[in-house]
Formats: structure tokens, sequence, C-alpha cells
């Protein structure tokens, strides 16, 4: 059972950069063939797409955030980061890590991680 778990600060200063780690147990993210992958909420709003790494370590990123969003991993830590750079207040959101057979669905889910961006 792939358990997930996001860690990182709660609160970034607009204009820096947001970094968030998921510590992934129960697997591997070389060996099992899932993407490991970035997801969003910002309060009121729904779920956003932002960005995943493969288990070969290709990387998909989505558009509106491809020019501040970078997806990385640490195969030595089987784990996986997440940096968005350029904060602003509308990056406040509840940050979710999640991994699936497909880009676009998710058969674990980590429990989420709330970051505010303000000054």
């Amino acid at each position: 059972q792939v358990q997930l778990q996001e860690s990182g600060p709660g609160l970034v200063k607009p204009s820096q950069t947001l970094s968030l780690t998921c510590a992934v147990s129960g697997g591997s993210i070389t060996t099992n063939s899932y993407f490991w992958t970035w997801i969003r909420q910002p309060p009121g709003k729904g779920l956003e797409w932002m960005g995943a790494v493969s288990f070969s370590g290709n990387t998909f990123y989505s558009p509106s955030l491809r020019s501040r969003t970078s997806v990385s991993r640490d195969t030595s830590k089987n784990q996986f980061t997440l940096q968005l750079s350029s904060v602003t207040p509308e990056d406040t959101a509840v940050y979710y890590c999640a991994a699936g057979e497909t880009l676009r669905h998710f058969g674990y889910w980590g429990r989420g991680t709330q970051v505010t961006v303000s000054s």
C-alpha cells in the first residue's frame, strides 16, 4: 500500500519560492509504474493539477504554471518535490501529492498541506 506524506512550510512570503516534499512509503518512485503528481486546491475552488514526475524521471507540467513550476525527485530518499517560484497570495491553497497509473487518475493521495502566501 503506497502512502504519501507532504511536508513543507505553511507560510511563504510573496515573491518567494514555495518548496514542498512528498515522502513515499510502501512503494518505490522508480519501480512502481506511477506518475508522482502535485495537485492543489485554492480556498473555495476546485482541484488544480500542477505537475508530475514519472517513474522513469520524465516531468510534465500544467501549461498555466509551467514557467513557475519544477517537479523533481530524490531516488535515494524515495521522495519527490515541488518548487513554485514567484508566489502570490493567489497561490494560497491546500497542496496534495498523489500517485497513479496515469497523469489524471490517482489511486493514492497524501493528506494535503495548507500553504498560505502572505507577508
